[in-house]
């Protein structure tokens, strides 16, 4: 009872327009001189700095910045080409792209809302010039980015591994398989919808031009290959993994493709800075929560109601998928996972559910979630670079959110399609 009126103040301040993380500080400190007095007070500050310095948060500001480093030093007009070589035969085929860009491009920033800006400010006019609706071309390029946040690196899956205290390398592998059937489930789609409007076929099918795009973007191929074969190959960890893209896309903006200015990297950096500011003061300001949860212990509290009510795995999956998506729909990932994620992982451990497989079926479902009014954060993007209403395109999106539950319910309830590849290489 404690903690839904903890929640439930956090949520008032919120709906009066008090940030997240301002709300959330503000009630735990109150909440912490209630159960402890003022002898907590000159601890509070510690909590907050040994919170806003963890190591692996620091992956967060790097992905980010070379996310904005690619986009801005053209590594990612030769990712478009180089996939509209290998797709455009198809109908459809810029829709096609559109996924698979987002495919590429997810193995580099880790953000859905990177993607969906960088790919969908070049595709999605691309798409309306020839002839897809802009209902269709938004929903498209909003759904696609959703890929960014399961296929390794994911920023939400860093955040998710610091919370819950498991491994950010094993999060990453385990995304690998759901991500590239969550990408040929969402061309299946985009396919359909080809037919539908009979959508034009971009080019006919050319080796030579794959081969020309694909020598074009060789040095972009390389940037996924430094990230997770360093990564994966045990060489570096995530945050070093994060901090070699930062030096390899500059490498290639300043030296190889020379396209990328000084303006373009203040940008870059400038981007950077104030998304890692708004997740480090929620970082720090979730901390004093821990400490309050702590004290009362409520997080064993609710674990052994909800395991009085179901001691079954799969019911306890099936109420954490509903609780995570709809908290999707009005928090941002980050908040979401800082704020909800050390309240249930007692029960995580209680109902003997692996923390690797619990972390994906989160970061999926706040994936959906930025995907489902009223925040959206993805597809509001989407829908500013289209100028598309966000109802008239969520009336399409919601084909391709169909298939995001699909993915997640195979995710759920056949934890092999992901767990396999960490069962076999680490464990």
């Amino acid at each position: 009872m404690e903690m839904l009126f903890l929640f439930a103040c956090v949520l008032a301040l919120v709906l009066l327009n008090v940030p997240i993380a301002v709300a959330l500080g503000v009630v735990a400190i109150i909440a912490i001189l209630l159960v402890q007095g003022l002898d907590a007070l000159p601890n509070l500050p510690i909590v907050i700095y040994n919170a806003a310095t963890n190591f692996p948060l620091l992956a967060i500001p790097l992905f980010i910045m070379a996310g904005a480093i690619m986009n801005a030093s053209g590594i990612s007009k030769r990712l478009i080409a180089f996939a509209s070589a290998l797709l455009g035969f198809i109908r459809g085929g810029l829709a096609m792209v559109s996924i698979g860009a987002s495919l590429f491009f997810a193995e580099i920033s880790g953000s859905a809302v990177a993607d969906v800006a960088a790919l969908g400010s070049i595709l999605i006019p691309a798409m309306k010039k020839k002839g897809y609706p802009a209902p269709l071309a938004a929903a498209v390029m909003s759904s696609a980015a959703t890929l960014a946040v399961i296929i390794p690196p994911s920023i939400p899956m860093i955040l998710y591994a610091v919370m819950a205290e498991t491994s950010v390398v094993q999060l990453f592998v385990a995304g690998i398989v759901p991500g590239i059937i969550g990408g040929l489930g969402l061309m299946a789609m985009a396919y359909w919808f080809a037919r539908r409007y009979n959508l034009p076929i971009e080019q006919r099918f050319s080796w030579k031009e794959v081969r020309r795009t694909g020598r074009e973007a060789i040095w972009a191929f390389t940037l996924p290959m430094i990230i997770l074969g360093g990564i994966f190959g045990g060489v570096v960890t995530a945050t070093e993994g994060a901090a070699l893209a930062v030096v390899a896309a500059l490498f290639i903006g300043l030296v190889v493709y020379r396209e990328l200015d000084l303006p373009s990297l203040k940008a870059a950096v400038m981007e950077g800075g104030s998304q890692t500011a708004v997740v480090m003061l929620l970082v720090a300001t979730s901390a004093l929560l821990g400490v309050y949860l702590t004290e009362t212990q409520a997080p064993q509290e609710f674990a052994r109601a909800v395991t009085a009510f179901t001691t079954n795995k799969w019911a306890v999956l099936a109420l954490l998928n509903l609780l995570f998506l709809l908290l999707g729909m009005f928090l941002h990932s980050a908040a979401a996972i800082i704020l909800v994620v050390p309240v249930v992982m007692p029960l995580v451990h209680a109902a003997g559910i692996d923390p690797v497989h619990f972390g994906l079926i989160v970061t999926i479902n706040l994936g959906i979630g930025q995907q489902t009014p009223p925040v959206a954060s993805v597809l509001m993007v989407a829908c500013s670079i289209a100028k598309a209403g966000v109802w008239e395109v969520s009336r399409v999106n919601i084909y391709f959110v169909f298939v995001l539950l699909l993915v997640l319910a195979l995710i759920t309830y056949v934890p092999v399609t992901a767990m396999g590849l960490v069962e076999l290489l680490y464990r």
